[in-house]
């Protein structure tokens, strides 16, 4: 069942994020922008209110989440409402999906993988962004959960685990890139870019099918 109430219900909040952590939100946008692929034709899944959607120049996205939807819509992303376990679209339609911050709320990982596996061409890249349960924030996340209304139905991911479920799915030549050394109230301008993982909370990974 899609874990859309919070977003629902505290959209004015999950919108307010993005306002007290600029330097955090940018630095995740430059990040994921490093590693998305130059084409028109791609979605993002979990879309929500179409924060990563409308800067990355992305048109079309997938969310459960009806007040998400709604936002999003007005910012000028076409939304379709659906689940990553179940993508409203053909097989082998698009050359890349994004995910930001969307496995940690999906409720089944391997079967959305999959999805994502179907609806790519071959060669297409599925660009996930997430934070890592390893890291200083996954950490926090983990430590605080049952005080934040949206992490407290999440399920948070290793990089060791997202390989696995890729892995599984048939994805192939993973590329990582991370971001965000700090704890979000210490950023206070855009954090830098490396490559691999196991350092940054922000853990952008690129695989092709």
């Amino acid at each position: 069942m899609a874990k859309t109430k919070p977003f629902d219900v505290y959209a004015s909040q999950y919108e307010d994020w993005f306002e007290r952590n600029k330097f955090a939100f940018k630095s995740e946008l430059r990040a994921i922008k490093g590693q998305l692929p130059k084409s028109n034709n791609g979605i993002e899944i979990g879309v929500g209110s179409g924060r990563f959607a409308l800067p990355l120049g992305i048109k079309i996205g997938v969310d459960p989440s009806s007040k998400m939807r709604e936002i999003a819509q007005k910012r000028g992303i076409e939304v379709f409402d659906g689940v990553a376990e179940s993508l409203p679209f053909d097989d082998s339609q698009f050359e890349f999906v994004l995910m930001v911050t969307t496995i940690c709320f999906v409720d089944d990982i391997e079967t959305s993988f999959q999805e994502a596996y179907r609806v790519l061409r071959p060669g297409g890249f599925l660009i996930i962004g997430f934070i890592d349960k390893d890291s200083r924030i996954g950490g926090l996340y983990q430590q605080h959960k049952e005080e934040s209304v949206f992490y407290r139905i999440a399920t948070f991911y290793s990089m060791d685990e997202i390989i696995f479920h890729l892995e599984k799915a048939g994805f192939e030549n993973f590329n990582f890139t991370q971001t965000i050394f700090h704890n979000l109230a210490e950023i206070k301008d855009i954090e830098p870019i490396k490559e691999g993982y196991g350092e940054g909370s922000f853990v952008v990974v690129k695989a092709i099918k």
